[in-house]
């Protein structure tokens, strides 16, 4: 249905990467596709997940996150890295268990620069990808080997931001 499947990075400082990749499973529901999307990181309730659930399976979102942020300036705690490395095994689980054509590592990348995952299981990720699945990571400061072993890059790059005159992250838009 599909056919071969390749390996999308969407990565950079800009907004938008999550909203791209949910972009490209409301257009594979269109087209009769599942997706399975593991958010790294996320714990805190956002719109896409009551939006997933009114899609009747064809795109289900699982979250692998505490409700708060993991700041750069302090270590991750343990219970982070567990959640992640679970996450990882339960996102390999449904990459590899055949009921879904678009599989999105949401944040998966910024998981790596905290050292949440590992590079080399990210690469073994993308390595093991089986034919027919189309495999989309997403998130901030991704390393030159993924870039280099990915199919299509995409950069968000940020020019301008309204949080610089202090919006918060508004309904519907941001969460």
């Amino acid at each position: 249905m599909l056919g071969k499947g390749y390996v999308q990075v969407y990565t950079g400082n800009g907004k938008g990467k999550t909203t791209a990749a949910l972009g490209l499973a409301f257009r594979a529901w269109g087209r009769g596709l599942r997706t399975y999307v593991g958010q790294f990181m996320k714990g805190q309730f956002y719109a896409e997940i009551a939006a997933a659930a009114q899609t009747a399976g064809h795109i289900v979102i699982e979250q692998y996150g505490k409700d708060t942020f993991v700041h750069v300036k302090n270590p991750p705690a343990p219970e982070d890295v567990e959640l992640a490395q679970a996450g990882l095994a339960r996102f390999k689980a449904a990459m590899h268990g055949g009921g879904y054509q678009i599989v999105v590592a949401d944040e998966i990348i910024t998981s790596l620069f905290f050292h949440l995952v590992a590079l080399d299981d990210v690469l073994t990720l993308m390595r093991e990808k089986p034919d027919g699945v189309e495999l989309i990571l997403t998130g901030r400061y991704c390393p030159d080997e993924i870039i280099a072993a990915a199919d299509l890059v995409t950069e968000m790059k940020e020019l301008r931001h309204y949080y610089e005159k202090n919006v918060p992250a508004r309904e519907g838009v941001e969460r």
